[in-house]
């Protein structure tokens, strides 16, 4: 009788491959899936030891344009962000990966899909919510919630001495003192020593960018291009060009990462209810978001991008990082996301040094909103000052009632 087969999410490293020797020892024949969306890994090598600890097969899927032409590229449309610090690099590959692994599952006629997300982070729910609504009658194996597994593997070294005796080859045995985890957009560290809030981050734990300590003494300038919100071309180095979506992305990070641009280190509340401590690194997609956010300010309407702001960019952000994203409420949210970016066309002339990132300039050739001679407090131009008076009189009105209200009472404003 054949064996049910199950896809599992493997990356190479302990916890997974521990996973994969448990689903053979359940009885499991076990396709792995690895998804390349850029996280600086050894792929080769991480499907010859699948394979040799007895998965029947390992697929290795670059992710990296649909990552970001789908989801990074979006979220610089609308400038996504959650709770006002975190660019939410882990939640926006998820959706990728998700996809890519029930893809395979069904080519291979999987009855259930695998991971290894602890039961205390918010990658599981992400993960899940995208499998149920790609595939709503997939079965999910999530060992670290079951208790015949995370009783069995309280810890590290007991995951180790399993590893040894199922033949499961270990290339590192000792573990940094906290848990990573790579894209194209970003790298993030939690646990371990980490979760302590008050204990700062060791200056070796950072992986992508240079210590801004320790960045060029001269800045670096560089021009970014948008049509319609999104980035088309970036301009660096005195005359080198790139257009294509994924190049772009590569460039901006290697423009941040050498200037030591995109770091954070915040407390976050997750969406299960308990609040994490993670350091995040996010250098291409902090700078192209932050040159989006000036040229808003040059073309956009103020009364679309208030909207925009208080409704669409907080609720898209929140359904990213609750792992919603394949929902109704998100495909009507990107709706409205295009909708608001029809006049953001333009480039915004950038700075980076030392950490920080800056403006030198903006401009646009089509949107015409920003008037300097009405700005200017050189001329009169066509906006009448003496207009200004009705308008402070008309807004006054409703002041005045309620400081004589206050007055009134014998309140103080």
């Amino acid at each position: 009788m054949a064996k049910e087969k199950v896809c599992l999410a493997y990356s190479g490293g302990l916890d997974t491959s521990c996973i994969l020797a448990w689903l053979l020892e359940k009885g499991y024949e076990v396709i792995c899936f690895m998804a390349d969306v850029g996280q600086e890994e050894d792929f080769e090598a991480a499907k010859e030891k699948a394979l040799k600890i007895g998965a029947s097969k390992v697929y290795v899927e670059d992710l990296r344009k649909e990552f970001v032409e789908a989801l990074c590229f979006p979220a610089i449309q609308c400038n996504a962000i959650y709770e006002n610090v975190y660019l939410l690099g882990t939640s926006l590959a998820r959706p990728v990966i998700a996809r890519g692994q029930i893809a395979v599952a069904q080519k291979e006629g999987c009855v259930a899909v695998s991971h290894g997300c602890t039961g205390k982070g918010n990658d599981q729910v992400r993960f899940e919510l995208a499998f149920y609504a790609l595939q709503p009658d997939i079965k999910v194996i999530a060992p670290w919630r079951m208790p015949e597994f995370y009783n069995r593997f309280a810890g590290r070294n007991d995951l180790l001495e399993y590893a040894a005796a199922q033949g499961v080859p270990v290339y590192q045995t000792k573990a940094k003192p906290w848990s990573m985890d790579e894209n194209l957009a970003h790298c993030s560290y939690e646990a371990g020593i980490l979760e302590d809030p008050d204990v700062e981050a060791p200056a070796d734990m950072w992986k992508l960018t240079v210590d801004p300590l320790d960045a060029p003494d001269k800045p670096e300038d560089f021009t970014i291009h948008f049509e319609k919100g999104l980035p088309v071309k970036l301009e660096y180095e005195g005359g080198k060009t790139v257009t294509e979506p994924l190049d772009l992305f590569l460039t901006a990070n290697a423009i941040a990462r050498r200037h030591g641009v995109g770091r954070i280190d915040i407390v976050e509340n997750r969406f299960i209810g308990l609040k994490s401590r993670g350091c995040y690194e996010t250098p291409g997609l902090t700078i192209l978001r932050s040159a989006h956010i000036d040229l808003e300010g040059l073309v956009l309407d103020r009364e679309i991008r208030a909207l925009r702001d208080q409704f669409v960019t907080y609720n898209y952000s929140k359904i990213l990082y609750n792992g919603l994203y394949f929902s109704p409420e998100r495909e009507f949210l990107e709706e409205s996301i295009i909708a608001s970016q029809k006049s953001v066309n333009g480039k915004v002339r950038c700075r980076v040094y030392k950490g920080m990132f800056s403006v030198l300039g903006r401009s646009s050739e089509t949107e015409k909103l920003y008037d300097m001679s009405e700005s200017s407090m050189d001329e009169i131009g066509a906006f009448a000052p003496q207009d200004t008076t009705g308008f402070i009189s008309v807004q006054a009105i409703r002041l005045k009632k309620y400081g004589n209200m206050k007055l009134e009472r014998g309140e103080a404003l």
